[in-house]
């Protein structure tokens, strides 16, 4: 049967699209709003060296900074918006040149901003807070400014700093165009001898497949095609490693680590005791390596065997309709409000939901002050509906957030953003777990659920540990070279997948197709925000209306605190390595259970 045709963006159904005309009607008033941007520059040198004047003036300034906040998220979210429709058009690829140039712009006229608030005396401030009750709202942001005083530098120095901005985006930028635009693949071959295309899109559906000589030769042609550029991809890892030493040093950071998190406001513990936690629960990993390999038959298992489904295709066809009408049912736990919200986004278009030729591939949520958009990619798929939950988690996170909080507060911080669309997934499966008899079904959902704790909790520790070990030698002065990172990365695949996996050579190269090491400690989050939303997902379904109570208040609470005192108040403390090891204990019982059931 011939491959279904990928529609164009006309032959979308307009109901099955996002509504961009709640930003703006046109792309004229879009540069309507561009042109105004523009004169904010300007605007802002007016308050070069008066910040430590008046509470006024710091007020203006604050208020100014909002105003431009809020522009910006429009022209943001309606220019990338309409380029991931169809990223080949290149008139909305020019719109975001343009916003970007402006951009930068900005960033170098605000660059007084900060050196000129950590300079204001003390006693000065608390006399500003008095003559201006308006600046009270801003406590909290400014106290947080003045906490990094060490780690500002004067005017000229933080304007350098600014310009280096778009230079310092050099290596992810590289990494992108190489991964993206200039490698291919040769095709991967099956048992029959057919061809299957090879590219970074197609390589974990191949992973998925039952055919093990398929999944073999994608394996091994992906990793080889990476070796032939190992010593490229080393060259720009180095050179992303060794950027954020230039900025951890320049700013006065005890370690790239340290910077990294303290614009967060996350301890560096809670990076160390997720590493620590998931090191002293590695035995569950090696539990569910054994019982794969059991089940699967094998007398040697492989990298490429432990992403295919060792529970046969349940044939869970599921349309985009039964996917909602599923997602609302598993999570009536959360209440009417939340339910509300959900289908308000169903209804009003948030979600652009098909795929349609040039589409932006995969998933995500943009948080846009008018609603958030969802980006799908809809197949009729278990794995799309979870998705469609895991998205509308991070819709409705920043729906409320924006709508509870000033602008100053309204957006929140990666570390708590997953919590939000982890949690809806997992009373979605908590949901599908209770209410479905067949038993190959109820074996097929738990081996999704397994594989989430492998890919999430341990597989992204495993990145995390891996991005700061590098960072680590690169701090005492060690190179980064291709042969030391295969090295690393083969013992690291050696600790946490244990005996019972043969480690392929081709995995040791697996570092250089991970983006995520281009994003500054940014994968552990993943890891984190599993292991919270796993607690507070249990939470809920355990205690109900408190809980749910509690969790409202957390998605309602924007940056208006710290991550950890915001999920303090959710019921769930990541400042201890407890949440984490609950979450692997979970992780144990279900594999108990999936033996049990696979062995009657």
């Amino acid at each position: 049967m011939a491959e279904k045709r990928i529609p164009k963006r006309s032959e979308i159904a307009p109901e099955y699209t996002w509504a961009l005309e709640d930003i703006y009607p046109t792309d004229k008033a879009w540069k309507a709003d561009l042109e105004k941007l523009k004169t904010m520059p300007e605007k802002i040198q007016e308050y070069k060296g008066k910040l430590g004047e008046s509470g006024e003036k710091l007020l203006g300034l604050l208020t100014l900074s909002d105003e431009l906040s809020v522009l910006c998220d429009s022209l943001v979210n309606y220019a990338q918006r309409k380029s991931d429709e169809d990223t080949a058009n290149s008139v909305y690829q020019a719109m975001i040149g343009q916003l970007m140039n402006v951009y930068v712009e900005i960033n170098s006229a605000m660059s007084f901003e900060t050196p000129e608030i950590v300079a204001i005396p003390e006693e000065a401030l608390e006399g500003f807070y008095k003559e201006v009750p308006e600046l009270e709202l801003y406590r909290r942001h400014l106290t947080k400014i003045r906490k990094e005083k060490d780690h500002i530098l004067s005017e000229k120095e933080e304007r350098i700093i600014a310009l280096a901005g778009e230079m310092a985006q050099a290596p992810e930028n590289v990494y992108s165009m190489f991964a993206d635009a200039d490698l291919k693949f040769p095709d991967a071959v099956d048992k029959d001898g057919s061809k299957h295309q090879l590219t970074h899109g197609s390589y974990i559906p191949l992973m998925h497949s039952t055919d093990r000589v398929l999944r073999k030769s994608a394996f091994e042609q992906l990793y080889h095609t990476y070796g032939n550029f190992k010593n490229t991809c080393a060259s720009t890892l180095s050179a992303q490693v060794k950027t954020l030493h230039f900025y951890s040093k320049a700013r006065g950071y005890s370690s790239t680590l340290e910077a990294s998190l303290s614009g967060t406001e996350v301890p560096v513990e809670v990076y160390h005791n997720l590493i620590k936690a998931v090191h002293e629960n590695m035995h569950y990993m090696y539990d569910y390596v054994k019982l794969r390999k059991k089940l699967m038959g094998l007398d040697e298992l492989h990298m490429y065997d432990l992403y295919t489904p060792i529970v046969a295709d349940a044939d869970m066809k599921i349309s985009f309709e039964e996917a909602k009408e599923t997602v609302l049912k598993a999570l009536e736990p959360m209440g009417e409000e939340y339910l509300a919200i959900m289908r308000e986004g169903f209804e009003k278009r948030w979600i652009d939901v098909y795929e349609n030729e040039g589409k932006a591939s995969g998933a995500y949520s943009a948080g846009a002050r008018v609603h958030p958009y969802v980006l799908l990619n809809h197949k009729d798929t278990l794995n799309c509906m979870f998705t469609l939950a895991h998205e509308m988690g991070h819709a409705i996170h920043s729906y409320l957030s924006n709508k509870t909080q000033p602008v100053v507060y309204s957006d929140y911080v990666i570390f708590v953003a997953e919590v939000a669309s982890t949690c809806n997934e997992a009373l979605l499966m908590e949901y599908l777990l209770k209410n479905t008899q067949d038993r190959n079904q109820k074996a097929y959902l738990i081996n999704y659920f397994l594989e989430q704790f492998r890919t999430t909790l341990y597989r992204q520790t495993m990145f995390a540990e891996f991005e700061l070990k590098i960072n680590e030698q690169v701090s005492q002065g060690e190179t980064l070279t291709a042969e030391g990172l295969n090295a690393l990365y083969h013992q690291l695949n050696v600790e946490y997948f244990g005996a019972d996996v043969v480690i392929d050579d081709e995995i040791d190269l697996e570092w250089a197709r991970i983006p995520h090491f281009y994003y500054d400690y940014y994968v552990y989050q993943y890891a984190t925000g599993y292991a919270a939303a796993i607690a507070l997902s249990r939470r809920i379904l355990s205690e109900g209306e408190p809980a749910v109570k509690d969790y409202l208040e957390f998605l309602s609470g924007g940056c208006s605190k710290d991550p950890i005192s915001l999920l303090r108040g959710a019921g769930v403390d990541m400042a201890t390595p407890q949440p984490v090891s609950e979450a692997l204990k979970l992780f144990g019982e279900l594999i108990e259970e999936m033996d049990g059931l696979l062995s009657e």
